[in-house]
């Protein structure tokens, strides 16, 4: 099996959580025997190659992530590009996101869905999953952690040539946290978290802290 992977980030590759966790995943696909090529939609210079791959290739793979259960933009914009297929090509979507919980995530999933259905093409599955925010910030096996159990993905989507099976949708995680995980997540981002955003934002060159209001 060959795939054409977009990564439908807005972020270049060097920023992209996405890229990120496509590393893992095609770590699998290539364990699983699948051969893939892979274009970034963030690099405008390749859209002429990436609509010619779109329309040579018959299983297609978007990753991309959710912005406040928001499709990018600039996936948008290339994918008004792309004529609708006419044969039996199938679209399967990799959906990431910050948030944690995967009720977050189930909105922009139904889009990609209908989103098939505009393209001309069968719908894969797609394999949501969230708690990626940090990734870029993170490096070695702090960042393995977080992006090591997409490997097991790609050998699945190898296997399966889709994200319709049970170990996909179990991947997800919980789709609401219990109410004492809430409070406890809530502590959390009142103390650590904040610490470490602080930290994050001085080593930008911020100099006010983060709740700084000068309008107010």
């Amino acid at each position: 099996m060959h795939v054409l992977i977009i990564n439908g980030s807005p972020r270049i590759k060097a920023l992209s959580n996405t890229d990120k966790i496509l590393e893992k995943f095609t770590e699998g696909l290539r364990e699983g025997g699948v051969t893939f090529e892979q274009y970034e939609v963030s690099d405008r210079k390749q859209w002429d190659a990436i609509r010619n791959a779109f329309s040579e290739n018959r299983n297609i793979l978007i990753a991309l992530p959710l912005y406040v259960e928001c499709i990018p933009g600039l996936l948008l914009e290339f994918l008004e590009t792309v004529p609708p297929k006419t044969d039996d090509t199938k679209i399967s979507f990799l959906l990431q996101s910050g948030f944690a919980e995967g009720i977050q995530l189930r909105c922009g999933e139904k889009y990609l869905k209908i989103l098939t259905e505009k393209l001309g093409c069968n719908y894969g599955g797609t394999l949501v999953k969230g708690d990626n925010f940090a990734i870029r910030f993170f490096e070695g096996a702090q960042r393995d952690k977080v992006t090591g159990p997409y490997t097991a993905m790609g050998r699945e989507f190898a296997s399966a040539g889709s994200f319709e099976t049970e170990a996909c949708r179990k991947f997800t995680g919980p789709e609401i946290f219990s109410a004492p995980m809430r409070l406890m997540i809530g502590l959390v981002f009142k103390t650590v978290s904040k610490k470490m955003f602080t930290k994050i934002a001085e080593s930008w060159g911020c100099t006010k802290p983060l709740d700084y209001r000068p309008y107010q």
